[in-house]
C-alpha cells in the first residue's frame, strides 16, 4: 500500500507538470494579451506593464518563475509579512521568534482585478464553489444511488421505467433549462425558496439541486447497470441457493461489489462539482470561481487561468487517489502493487 501511495504521488506530480506546461503554452498561443484593449495602449505604457509583470521575458523564464512562486516556500519575518501578507495562500507559524512564518503557494497578481491577487480571489470565491459542489455531490448521491438500486431490483416494471425516465431527463436537459424551471417552480409559483443570492442556508438549495440533478442521473444509470450485472454472477446464485434472505444477498453480497464502477465516476464528478460551473453560478447570482475563470479566459488573465486549472487538476488527482483507496474497502480482492 505504501508503494502504491508513493507511485500515485509521483504520477500526480507528472500529471500536474504536463497540465501546467500545456495550459501555459496554449494560453500564450492565443493572440492578444492581458493588456490588449479595443483602444491600444501606447507602446511605452505597454512595454512598462510587460516589464513589470515579467511578460517580456522568454516563455521558459516566465514559466519557471511562475512555477517557482508556487512550489518554493519562503520564510517571512516582521515587516515583510505586512507587505506580502496576501501574496501567499498557505501560512505556517515557525518557532523561530520575531513573528516568523513560512509562506507557500503564490499564484501571482491578477491582471484584471488589479486590487486583488489570485490568492485573494481564491480565498474569497473558491470556498463558495466548494460548498456548492459538496452539497450538490451529496444530493446527487442521495438521489442517484437509491434510484439506480430500485430500478435494478424492479427491472422492467413501472418503477424501473419511471426511474430511468427521470435519469434520461436529467442527462438530456442542460442546467441552463433546469435552473430557470426550478426557479419558477420553487421561487415564483410556490414561493418556497429565494431565486438568487448567496449567504442564507436556503439559498444553496436550488443551485445545488440544479447541479446535483444531472449528476444523480448519471449515478442512477450506472448503479442500475452495475447492480444488474452483479445480480447475474454465480456467487449471487450460490448465496441464494444456500438459503440466504434476499435482503442479505443484496446488501452484503451484491450492493458492495456493484458500487465499484459507481465509485469510479466520483473522482472526476467530485472535482467537477467542487470547482463549480459558470452557468449555475451566473443564473443564481453566486459569487463563485466560475465567473472569474470565464472572464480570465476572455481577458487573458494568465495568473487566474493557470491558478484555476492547477487547482482543478490537483482536486481531480486527489479525488481519483481517494477513489482508488475506496476500491480496497469495497472489494478486498483488489490489491495495488
Amino acid at each position: 500500500m505504501g508503494k502504491f501511495v508513493l507511485q500515485r504521488f509521483l504520477w500526480a506530480g507528472l500529471v500536474l507538470f504536463v497540465v501546467s506546461v500545456t495550459t501555459f503554452l496554449l494560453m500564450h498561443a492565443v493572440p492578444g494579451g492581458p493588456f490588449s484593449r479595443d483602444k491600444p495602449l501606447p507602446a511605452q505604457t505597454l512595454a512598462q506593464l510587460n516589464k513589470k509583470y515579467n511578460l517580456d521575458a522568454p516563455l521558459i523564464n516566465q514559466y519557471m518563475s511562475y512555477i517557482g512562486d508556487i512550489l518554493i516556500p519562503v520564510v517571512l519575518t516582521g515587516a515583510q509579512q505586512k507587505s506580502l501578507d496576501h501574496d501567499y495562500l498557505i501560512s505556517i507559524p515557525l518557532p523561530l521568534g520575531n513573528n516568523t512564518t513560512l509562506r507557500w503557494v503564490n499564484f501571482g497578481p491578477s491582471f484584471k482585478s488589479t486590487s486583488r491577487s489570485v490568492n485573494d480571489i481564491f480565498r474569497d470565491n473558491f470556498p463558495i464553489s466548494f460548498q456548492l459542489g459538496i452539497v450538490s455531490l451529496i444530493i446527487a448521491t442521495l438521489i442517484g444511488v437509491p434510484l439506480g438500486i430500485v430500478s435494478a431490483l424492479k427491472r422492467n416494471t413501472l418503477y424501473d421505467y419511471a426511474g430511468m425516465g427521470v435519469a434520461i431527463l436529467g442527462v438530456s436537459v442542460p442546467v441552463i433549462i433546469t435552473a430557470p424551471f426550478l426557479q419558477y417552480l420553487f421561487g415564483v409559483e410556490w414561493k418556497l425558496l429565494p431565486l438568487t443570492g448567496w449567504g442564507a442556508p436556503n439559498q444553496i438549495i436550488l443551485p445545488a439541486l440544479t447541479l446535483g440533478f444531472g449528476s444523480a442521473a448519471v449515478i442512477a444509470r450506472l448503479t442500475r447497470a452495475s447492480l444488474l450485472q452483479v445480480l447475474n454472477e454465480d456467487y449471487i446464485r450460490t448465496a441464494r441457493a444456500k438459503g440466504l434472505g434476499e435482503g442479505r444477498v443484496i446488501n452484503i453480497h451484491a450492493l458492495k461489489n456493484s458500487l465499484i464502477p459507481v465509485v469510479t465516476v466520483f473522482g472526476p464528478l467530485m472535482a467537477y462539482l467542487v470547482t463549480g460551473t459558470f452557468v449555475v453560478e451566473t443564473i443564481f447570482g453566486i459569487p463563485g470561481m466560475g465567473r472569474f475563470f470565464v472572464t480570465s479566459i476572455t481577458g487573458r488573465d494568465y495568473s487566474v487561468i493557470m491558478g484555476t486549472i492547477l487547482v482543478f487538476a490537483t482536486l481531480l488527482v486527489l479525488a481519483n487517489a481517494f477513489v482508488d483507496i475506496v476500491y480496497i474497502w469495497l472489494d478486498p480482492r483488489i490489491r495495488f502493487g
